[in-house]
């Protein structure tokens, strides 16, 4: 658990004394960010530096990037927000929806705290005021879906039955890259809408985070996921485009509890989950629980960009591949990937010049000078087309950002990052991100294995 055990410990020993059907469900979902800066490069670079953290942490599952020095507020997350009530009575708490992780958790109990983070007031979950609020068991099976199977309850080894064992599952620690939270694991109750509960559903009480915006709603593939929690057969919604004025919108995130049939939603395209997760494979466990697809070619104006293979599928120890992530904002390309997409991009771009100084100011590269255009034109088609013949026109608003400089100076810079040339990670190549999805509905389909998507205006 790392050196902060035992501060954790302190918290969670004090803390034991406060705890006393429709198929289909429709949940708002809206744009989590806040409070942006009136200055656009600024704005920009935050976006770069959270896309750039949050890569590294999906690489690099068991690693906190010690580099960053930027406080994550809710503006530059640039996730998507539902509200979830937990609890008896219910009490609603806003969570961000990832499909990179797995744990759901929530700001717990009055004695949160949350270091680095720049919010007057976080709303927390309250055990004490649910009649529900159960603290699970180390011998509770559930237990071992936090850790690992061969957990060792010690205080429980003396014999007797699993039913007189007191102790508590073990503190779970949970590194996000850009953070981390800890706390103890809740059996608690989740009210949906339609009148639906869940009981014994398992929740984290996180009594202590370092920059991490709100709760986090796991629905990547493992264990502790709300999809897997719920056994859903599918979840869908339509990704939101990105405004930086920060004007509220929202649309809706459905669940599907009852639909057992294999045929697809008219008007969606499809393209298979590559699953990792198999006895020959060598990658961290994180892995698994990321939803790869398979990327068959990148395309430029029509031209096919030139990919090593092993970069576009995953590879037996988890290095390579595409995953598609709602919690990054910007896609990332490792360096073998984004080079050659980039040079080719830059080839085709004959009506503008390099805006190195905007470059240098957002963190993106490359930058173009469009001032006094009347009409920005010129810039070439990107298409990602994936296995199962499901091609992906990434839309120019999609991939690149207009920048108001004033003063009639205009750019816009395109929106995909990558890694420096001296860093070397593993982990997946691409990571998929969710402005260069905004304006698509996208459907995952867990029963069959695949991934739906459409482009689309979404509210």
């Amino acid at each position: 658990m790392g050196s902060s055990s035992y501060f954790f410990l302190f918290f969670f020993l004090s803390l034991l004394s406060i705890f006393p059907s429709n198929s289909s469900l429709t949940i708002p979902i809206s744009h989590f960010h806040k409070n942006p800066s009136q200055d656009p490069y600024q704005n920009l670079n935050s976006l770069v530096s959270s896309s750039l953290t949050r890569a590294f942490h999906l690489k690099n599952p068991h690693t906190t990037n010690t580099t960053t020095r930027t406080s994550v507020s809710s503006h530059i997350y640039g996730g998507y927000s539902i509200s979830l009530s937990f609890g008896t009575p219910p009490q609603t708490i806003p969570f961000i929806l990832d499909t990179g992780s797995h744990l759901v958790w929530f700001p717990c109990t009055t004695h949160y705290l949350c270091k680095n983070c720049s919010f007057s007031k976080i709303q927390s979950f309250i055990p004490k005021k649910s009649s529900s609020s159960k603290i699970l068991g180390c011998k509770n099976p559930k237990c071992s879906w936090i850790h690992d199977r061969d957990l060792k309850c010690i205080d429980c080894s003396g014999g007797g039955s699993d039913k007189n064992c007191t102790q508590i599952c073990p503190p779970y620690l949970v590194l996000y890259g850009s953070g981390n939270t800890g706390g103890i694991a809740l059996s608690e109750t989740l009210n949906l809408p339609n009148n639906r509960t869940i009981t014994d559903f398992l929740v984290g009480c996180s009594v202590t985070s370092s920059r991490q915006p709100a709760g986090i709603a796991g629905f990547g593939r493992g264990q502790t996921s709300l999809p897997s929690q719920l056994n859903l057969n599918k979840f869908s919604f339509c990704q939101l485009s990105h405004k930086l004025d920060d004007t509220r919108r929202t649309s809706s995130l459905f669940l599907d509890t009852g639909s057992v049939s294999s045929k697809k939603t008219k008007g969606l395209i499809y393209t298979p989950f590559i699953n990792i997760n198999n006895k020959n494979n060598n990658h961290p466990r994180e892995f698994s629980v990321y939803y790869y697809l398979g990327l068959r070619r990148i395309t430029v104006g029509g031209r096919h960009v030139k990919i090593p293979f092993k970069y576009l599928s995953p590879q037996i120890d988890g290095n390579g591949g595409t995953i598609i992530d709602s919690g990054t904002t910007f896609t990332f390309m490792t360096r073998h990937v984004f080079e050659p997409l980039i040079n080719e991009f830059v080839g085709q771009v004959k009506n503008y010049s390099r805006d190195v100084d905007a470059e240098a100011k957002t963190g993106l590269s490359p930058c173009f000078d469009i001032s006094g255009a009347r009409k920005v034109s010129g810039f070439p088609e990107l298409k990602f087309l994936f296995k199962g013949g499901a091609d992906m026109l990434i839309p120019v608003e999609n991939y690149l950002v207009v920048v108001d400089g004033g003063q009639s100076s205009t750019t816009t810079c395109f929106t995909v990052v990558s890694d420096p040339p001296e860093v070397v990670t593993g982990g997946p190549a691409i990571i998929l991100g969710n402005f260069q999805m905004q304006n698509y509905y996208v459907e995952y389909d867990l029963r069959n294995e695949r991934l739906g998507f459409n482009q689309q205006q979404c509210r």
